[in-house]
């Protein structure tokens, strides 16, 4: 069974979307839903995520991601004075999986360009699909080993990836230099994986997150290159 695209679940969504201040478009909205019928219906053959109620879906994967979009922005903004307009920043999101937050960035950032990388051959495919399903140009599936990767981003992004450590280890190699900056979605504040970080690599901020709907502890917590 797909997800319903039923009123409830959209209104959730818009709920949670108008608390976290991100005016998105009726299209936007849509292409969201849709993105959850998608996740809802491959998952059952290629085991995207271990959350199967579209419910629980709702919350924990879409809402969650999209407490991030508002700081993405924000931080988005920030590189145009750096020679970086609109439509040339990329973002490389790691270990993407079933494309969160990597796809609900995509849709709710159009000018970003998103590449999401996963060692999972069927993931890539499935982030491909969805960029077909959902007409959306600047969303791409790369099946590879980040360490693998050259290409410069200005911003790499995780969620539920690893540790601190091993995502900047691992990702370093396609930051853009010396502008980049690493997001790592996280729940509690990880004070011994910050403790831990290689000397290459910096936190310049912690930024709480409030998931509507979900009693539980998020932040971003920002880095870039020492």
């Amino acid at each position: 069974m797909t997800v319903p695209h039923n009123d409830a679940l959209r209104s959730q969504l818009q709920a949670g979307a108008d608390a976290l201040g991100l005016g998105l478009g009726d299209d936007q909205v849509s292409q969201l839903m849709e993105f959850l019928a998608l996740l809802q219906k491959w998952n059952k053959v290629y085991n995207l995520t271990s959350v199967r109620d579209p419910q629980e879906m709702m919350t924990h994967h879409l809402l969650d991601s999209l407490a991030a979009v508002a700081p993405l922005r924000r931080h988005v903004a920030t590189l145009a004075p750096q020679g970086l307009a609109a439509g040339s920043v990329r973002l490389l999101d790691v270990g993407s999986g079933g494309g969160l937050p990597g796809v609900v960035f995509a849709i709710c950032c159009p000018a970003v360009d998103v590449s999401c990388v996963d060692t999972v051959g069927k993931k890539a495919a499935f982030i491909q699909q969805a960029a077909v399903s959902l007409k959306l140009r600047n969303l791409h599936g790369v099946h590879a080993r980040v360490e693998t990767l050259t290409m410069p981003f200005d911003i790499i992004s995780c969620r539920a990836f690893a540790s601190l450590p091993d995502f900047v280890t691992w990702s370093q190699g396609a930051l853009a230099a010396p502008h980049g900056v690493w997001l790592a979605m996280k729940g509690k504040h990880p004070e011994d994986e910050i403790a831990a970080l290689p000397a290459g690599a910096s936190v310049f901020h912690v930024e709480p997150l409030t998931v509507p709907g979900l009693e539980a502890e998020r932040c971003i917590i920002w880095l870039k290159p020492a």
